[in-house]
């Protein structure tokens, strides 16, 4: 490889360190990680507080105790707003988000601040681009995570937010944006949308997030000339994972220490099972996470990236530990299925099942048990504000749905 394909290739030296480089540079960051979170968090100080920070290593991390990312509403419900575990102030953090759970998601000052543009600049942006961005600005951070990306490689944005899909398209045309990102499946609604109202679309290349990229999905938008990867993220975390351009796993970012774990526990498990994703942020000192069990399901793989990217790579978003669900870019929680049912006395069981129609996209469908006669319309529209998602609903009778213990199913099809 010639050194200017090279540059072009890799993001900065970080992505191709040796091992040995690598773990001395991780080790001396996870001490000065850890040593901040316990000056400045109040969790943090008192989970940490038998925890030599100078003396750490990256086995050690091992013996440290892990923070669920399921316990943060009620965390941060009894300590607002971010239960301790933030090392900033409130009052001197950029940008204050609520997800939805809801869980309070903060953001600092600082280019890049959620670390997206590593995986941006494999996917291909580079200043002379113009990127389309359909993720939300409001409340959630998707949107300004992946428009710091953009603009720390010198990619201007055109903020299409969520829906208004006719807007986007000609908002995107009237640009020729170059570059899309936001969740998979809505590229195909925006090629559809195009293609119904002969409206042009210049689409080179996608990085996408938030929801799986079906390989059918990935050949169809390849096939109309979208070079398409995707990222691992969380609202929490900022970027965990990303695709090379060998599409062999996602490489962890330089700043994510990646744990496969034992769902429930924090012991690893043998490379190559599956089992949950515990993250420890590296070099963001505003939001210290330590250990934190994401409840997202992936395995690492074994060997390095055939792009030459050396970090270590996990196979990817393989579903959740707990039932927890993303779907379109949002969570949906067990929370909610309660909530929803709690509105109408009538429902004595509900179970909400997520899957994949023939376009690949999400569909929602609330199955409900009741003695009494429903009244669909009124259930939709409940089920609209409490998920802020559409559902159809599916009345049975008592006793129809599994008695599993199961309120929320994932019957999505991620292989095909």
């Amino acid at each position: 490889m010639s050194e200017a394909a090279r540059d072009d290739a890799f993001y900065d030296a970080l992505e191709t360190r040796s091992a040995d480089e690598r773990q001395a540079a991780w080790t001396q960051a996870l001490r000065a990680q850890v040593g901040r979170a316990k000056v400045g968090g109040a969790y943090w100080a008192e989970t940490l507080k038998d925890v030599d920070a100078g003396a750490l290593t990256l086995d050690g991390l091992k013996t440290l105790p892990v923070t669920r990312k399921s316990d943060l509403m009620a965390r941060q419900a009894q300590h607002p707003p971010f239960g301790g575990l933030a090392a900033t102030a409130t009052a001197d953090l950029a940008r204050l988000f609520v997800s939805p759970g809801p869980i309070a998601d903060p953001e600092g000052f600082g280019r890049d601040w959620w670390r997206f543009a590593r995986a941006f600049h494999a996917a291909g942006f580079r200043k002379g681009d113009v990127a389309l961005n359909s993720f939300s600005y409001h409340l959630t951070p998707a949107g300004h995570m992946f428009e710091s990306a953009a603009h720390a490689l010198g990619v201007p944005v055109i903020p299409g937010g969520v829906g208004n899909t006719e807007a986007q398209v000609q908002a995107a045309g009237f640009y020729r944006a170059t570059a899309y990102c936001g969740t998979p499946d809505f590229v195909k609604i925006l090629l559809d949308k195009a293609d119904e109202i002969g409206a042009p679309l210049f689409f080179e290349k996608a990085m996408v997030g938030g929801g799986p990229l079906f390989p059918s999905m990935r050949d169809e938008y390849e096939a109309r000339g979208i070079a398409t990867l995707q990222s691992y993220g969380t609202a929490d975390l900022g970027l965990v994972a990303y695709e090379s351009p060998a599409k062999e796993g996602m490489i962890a970012d330089e700043h994510a220490l990646i744990e496969i774990v034992r769902p429930g526990t924090g012991d690893p498990v043998p490379e190559g099972e599956v089992g949950e994703v515990l993250v420890t942020l590296l070099a963001n000192p505003d939001y210290p996470l330590i250990r934190f069990a994401t409840g997202d399901l992936s395995a690492i793989l074994p060997g390095e990236s055939p792009c030459g990217r050396t970090a270590p790579r996990i196979k990817g978003w393989m579903g959740r530990a707990d039932q927890t669900t993303k779907v379109r870019g949002m969570f949906v929680r067990p929370e909610q299925v309660a909530a929803f049912a709690a509105r109408h006395p009538e429902v004595l069981k509900a179970r909400l099942v997520v899957e994949s129609d023939a376009r690949k996209l999400d569909v929602l469908t609330l199955k409900v048990e009741a003695e009494a006669d429903l009244d669909p319309a009124a259930l939709a529209e409940t089920a609209q504000a409490v998920f802020k998602l559409k559902a159809a609903i599916d009345p049975a009778a008592p006793g129809a749905l599994p008695n599993d213990g199961k309120v929320i199913e994932d019957a999505r099809d991620f292989e095909s």
